[in-house]
């Protein structure tokens, strides 16, 4: 009996030059696999507080999709707002007066994860106006650094990874839970 091999190889997204797509497949690698680990999550395990975590599962899913419009619009296109279409799935303000991520409750899965969606796709359409040379351009920000989009892309990706290994502890506690 022949067993199935996984073949594990990194694709570039069609549309961009290969470099570019290959690390915006990655980007989107890292998405299924929260998306598919967050599919059944119930409205208490979003909103609920746990110990040792000072923020929510919707919040951080929230938190990662802001960020993202945030690199795309502001570091690496140099917008002064969002674009049109992402202005209505922010909000203006993500973090409590102490600094930590805001816990608004009450926000379906589906919302959050139609504002991920939202918010990546906005993000692979406007790559697809960047080229192998204006990847490495670095952007001259008035604050305290300069960035290129091939930087901006790779942080995205460590933010996520990082924020997606939370939720899943989040998830396991909540559920060694009942």
């Amino acid at each position: 009996m022949e067993t199935k091999r996984d073949r594990l190889e990194v694709r570039a997204l069609p549309g961009y030059p290969e470099e570019i797509g290959c690390w915006l497949w990655a980007m989107e690698d890292v998405r299924s696999k929260l998306l598919n680990k967050i599919g059944d999550l119930t409205q208490a395990e979003l909103d609920a507080q746990i110990d040792g975590y000072p923020t929510t599962i919707g919040a951080l899913l929230y938190h990662i999709a802001r960020v993202e419009a945030g690199w795309l619009y502001f570091d690496i296109l140099q917008a002064n707002g969002f674009g049109a279409d992402i202005e209505p799935w922010l909000r203006d303000e993500e973090r409590d007066e102490q600094g930590m991520l805001s816990h608004e409750t009450g926000e379906s899965l589906d919302r959050y994860m139609e504002r991920l969606a939202v918010v990546r796709r906005d993000f692979l359409n406007r790559f697809k106006a960047i080229d192998s040379e204006d990847w490495r351009r670095i952007r001259v920000l008035p604050d305290e650094y300069d960035v290129t989009p091939e930087w901006a892309v790779y942080h995205l990706l460590e933010h996520e990874a990082h924020h997606r290994g939370q939720i899943y502890r989040m998830i396991g506690q909540l559920r060694r839970r009942t």
